[in-house]
Order: structure tokens, then sequence, then C-alpha cells
């Protein structure tokens, strides 16, 4: 058995796969299932179940993810560390993020972090509740993982840093309901409105759930995992969004009216990181978001001197 061979094997469980994950690894898919042959000889158990076209985790498959993923990353932080011995030229480093987080805070991070060291590349992978993104950092599929949650998730799983919170705001269309000096809907005012909603799980699906166990009458008009489609079924008029206040700025440019809830609900954003030694790339990057965390923070607090 070799790394190469577990990377072979993850890139399978990842990609679903046989045909996509030779894709992702630019190799034949003979060669791929060849490897991936050889490497349940060495194990002496198979670890897919192999029906037509597709593959199914075996136990022993299900038992060699976590520490195929360990061994993978072992190699990977060896690899970064000597690599660093010269400064931060090249590397990677990966992300799960929640759809609204990915869009900020998450976009002004890997800004900062480019400028910082733009030669290293960083990869975001969807997540869509705050316990895939847990998972993700845990089990190594990513270093780091930025989520958010009505409470902070526990630092016994992942290292938590806390981040600025983000407030529940409603997205409507510039034609209405409400009239146009309008900036403050309280939540009862929802009543009777068709709502755009996300999955089970989401912050945002939370927030209408609750609303609706309170006694509120409100349509979900549209259940939706894709939030690239919020904004354009909000425009056409399908029905009004909560979401965070990530969504804030792209809104208004696209048109849509943004209004704040009241009673105030936030989210708390969390940047999580794996327990034990992340590679370089990974910390630079966790330096460089906190750091601008703080500075934030300190401008958000400052008192102007009197004029």
């Amino acid at each position: 058995m070799d790394v190469r061979q577990l990377e072979y094997f993850l890139a399978v469980v990842d990609h679903g796969g046989f045909n996509r994950a030779a894709t992702a690894l630019y190799l034949s898919q003979p060669s791929l299932s060849q490897a991936i042959r050889t490497l349940e000889r060495d194990l002496g158990s198979d670890l897919f179940h192999r029906i037509g076209r597709r593959v199914i985790l075996t136990e022993a498959g299900t038992a060699l993810i976590e520490p195929a993923r360990s061994a993978v990353r072992a190699l990977e932080l060896a690899r970064a560390g000597v690599e660093s011995v010269h400064g931060l030229r090249t590397g990677r480093v990966e992300i799960a993020a929640m759809p609204s987080q990915a869009v900020a805070p998450l976009t002004g991070m890997i800004s900062r972090f480019h400028r910082a060291h733009p030669k290293v590349s960083v990869t975001v992978r969807a997540a869509f509740t705050p316990r895939d993104v847990t998972e993700m950092v845990r089990t190594g599929v990513t270093e780091l993982g930025l989520l958010a949650s009505p409470a902070p998730p526990p630092d016994t799983e992942v290292r938590t840093h806390p981040l600025p919170e983000q407030r529940f705001v409603l997205l409507a269309p510039p034609d209405g309901p409400f009239a146009p000096d309008t900036t403050v809907v309280d939540r009862k005012d929802l009543a009777g409105h068709r709502l755009i909603v996300g999955q089970q799980g989401t912050g945002m699906r939370r927030y209408v759930d609750d609303l609706i166990a309170e006694g509120l009458k409100v349509t979900l008009a549209v259940e939706t995992e894709h939030r690239v489609a919020i904004l354009p079924l909000v425009l056409a008029g399908a029905g009004l969004a909560v979401v965070t206040d990530a969504w804030r700025e792209l809104a208004r440019q696209a048109g849509v009216r943004v209004l704040d809830l009241e009673p105030r609900t936030s989210l708390r954003v969390t940047l999580v990181a794996r327990h034990g030694a992340t590679t370089p790339a990974a910390e630079a990057f966790l330096r460089t978001a906190l750091t601008e965390d703080a500075d934030t923070k300190d401008a958000d607090t400052a008192v102007e001197p009197p004029s």
C-alpha cells in the first residue's frame, strides 16, 4: 500500500465513481481500476461493491476513509513544511464553506490572502449545514471551514475562531409588497406572504420554520438548494427570502430590496480548523483572516474624538 493508492481511493469516494475520479486525476479508468484492485488485494478486502457503473462503499471501505485522509494529509503536511522553509511560495488551502458565508466573509478573506500569498491556491468545497462543515474539517476532507449557526460549534471536534455575527434580512422585489420608504419589517408582517427557503438544516430555513412554529401563516413557495437562484427568484416575483446580510451588497446591486427584520436575529459565524498540525498555507490563511477580523472589530468599537 502507498499514499498514491489512498489518494486514488479517496478520489473515487469524493467523486462518487470511477469515471469522474479518473477524469479528476487525469488517469484512464482502467489504470484507476487496477490501482484500486491492487489496494484491495493488499488489504485483503473489497472496498467497493460494483453494481453496473455504480460503486457503493463496503464496510471495509467506509472504515478506510478516515485513516486514508489522515495519511494523505500527513504527507501533504510534510511536503508543505519542507517547501515553507524557503517561504510560502506555493501550496493550497482547502476550505469547506456554507453558501452564504462563501459570499461573505470568505470572498474578502480570499482576496486579502491572495494579496499576501499570490502563488498559493484556494479550493472552496460546498457544504450546506454547520454539521457538514464540521465533519469535513474533522475528517480531513478540508483543513479549514466557515459556517454560521445559532450557537457556536463545540471546540472538542475542531478548533473554533469566532467572527462577527450576521443578522437576518428580508429580500423583496423592487415593486412590492412593502411601501417604498420601508426599511424595517417586523417578522409578524411576513404573515400571508410567499417565501423562498433553503433546505432543512440551513439557517434561513430554520428562521422560517420558527415562524411557522409560532403560528405565523406563510406559504413555502420555493425550496431550493441553489442559493444562486434566490436573487433571480425574488426579482421574478416568486416570493420573499430571508437570508443573512452577507447577501446585502449583491442583492442591492441586482436591484433587490434589502429590509432589516425585527426583532433582530443573528447567526454566529465561525472559522474552524482541524485539531493538530495544519499546513503552513492553512495557518497563513488563518492568520490573515483573524488579523483582519481583529482590525475590523477595533474599528467598529473605536470612538471618534470630539470635533
